[in-house]
Formats: C-alpha cells, structure tokens, sequence
C-alpha cells in the first residue's frame, strides 16, 4: 500500500484544512516544492496535490506551484485534484508532467464529464468521491448529495477512472483515525483501486489500512498527521511494504 503525502495548497503556500473549511487552516510551508522534496527524501512514490483555492474558484489557482513541484520531480508520479472542471485543464496538467487528473465536484455535478475525459485521457482520471454516512458530499464538502458512494463509484468505474479517492469529511483533518470499514467496503463494491483519505493519525491506522488493503485499497493520502509529526512517513511507508511483502 502506498502512502501519499498531501500538499494542499492556499495561496501559493502549504496548508491543511480542518473538515475542508478555507478559514480554518495551519500554514506548514511558504515553499511546497522544498516540502514535496521533503517527503520525496522520506521515501515517497506518489505526490497527492490539491489546489484549494482552484477548489472554491473552479478553475486552477496556483498551477503555477504545481507546475513547478513536476518540473523539480519529473520522474514522480503526481495527483492533483482542485478546480478541474473541463477536459482543457486536465490537458494542461498533464502537459506540466502531472500523472493523474482528480475530478471531484464535476464529476457528481456533471458525471458525463468523467466519461468524455477518461476517452480523451485513458488511465490519467481519478475521481475523488469525499462522504458523510455514506452519501457524497460537494461544493467543498457544504452540500451533502442523495448519490450514494457505492453507486456513483460503480459508474464512474464502468467510465475507465484509474481509481477513487474516498474521503470520509466528518474525519478529514481531524486527527481522528480513518474510516477503515467504509473504505473497505467502497473497495469491494468495486474492481478499480481505492485510495483512502482523511483522519489518519499514527502507525496503528496504517496497520489497520493494510490489514485490510486486499478489499482493495490501494494507497492512503495522510496530511495533518505528517505534518504534526504524529505519523513519521518513511516509519509508515516501511510498515505497509512490510506488511505487503
């Protein structure tokens, strides 16, 4: 199992949330491509970027940083979610040596969007699907849908997105360990891979990820957890190829 760092990006700086809202958040760094390389150093194998600002606007805000975080890494491989609305911006991340495109909010909103960049963009679309109780949540988290996860997960997947990235948002930047159960579940009810994201914590919630990855969950993004120092990243990412082997 992967573990992902997060760089959230706010104003050309890297920040992170609590629960997604823009006012309450921590700046760690005013430079994240020296914080990318940071954890490129501890051993990372895939970068998870998002553009918060880009998030709230619709469109790419600070491109510019995530330009150069893929320029000072090229041969890493980078996921970038936030503002992605249209099958140019998905061009022009990928043209600036980004990996994978995350639709989030576009893809509930407008769901044959997914289906037009997946043809135009074979294996370079995620979808990232962020819930409470179970139901998909939009808007930067302010609007809870009647969609159901597991549903729209199965359609995106017969679309041909690379893998989910399912949020749990009542844990996202709370320090409150993950929601393993439902993540797992996500992973069953479907053959692409799942990414886990929000409230992991420590070394245990890494075990308990990788205890059950084989449902398919693939990799976790982990943020305020690295950052406050409650997860050492290369003792985590050492634990789930341990645990894989």
């Amino acid at each position: 199992m992967l573990l992902i760092p997060a760089i959230d990006l706010k104003d050309g700086k890297c920040v992170r949330l609590r629960q997604g809202r823009m006012e309450d958040d921590t700046v760690f760094s005013d430079d994240p491509v020296a914080m990318a390389g940071r954890w490129v150093d501890a051993g990372a194998r895939r970068l998870h970027l998002v553009d918060l600002n880009g998030a709230f606007a619709g469109e790419p805000v600070n491109g510019e940083v995530i330009r150069a975080i893929a320029k000072a890494y090229p041969d890493l491989p980078i996921q970038v979610g936030g503002g992605i609305r249209d099958e140019a911006t998905v061009q022009a991340y990928l043209d600036a040596g980004v990996d994978y495109a995350i639709i989030g909010t576009q893809a509930v909103k407008e769901p044959e969007f997914v289906g037009r960049a997946c043809k135009a963009f074979p294996g370079h679309v995620i979808v990232g699907l962020d819930a409470k109780d179970g139901m998909v949540a939009i808007d930067g988290w302010a609007t809870v849908t009647e969609h159901r996860v597991t549903d729209l997960a199965k359609r995106f997947e017969e679309d041909g997105v690379s893998a989910i990235v399912y949020t749990d948002i009542g844990r996202d930047g709370m320090l409150s360990g993950p929601n393993v159960e439902a993540t797992a579940a996500l992973g069953e009810a479907i053959s692409i891979p799942v990414v886990a994201s929000g409230g992991i914590t420590n070394i245990d919630d890494i075990r308990a990820l990788c205890e059950a990855a084989s449902s398919g969950i693939m990799g976790a993004i982990t943020g305020r957890a690295i950052y406050e120092g409650t997860l050492d990243f290369a003792e985590g990412q050492k634990l789930a190829d341990s645990l894989a082997s």
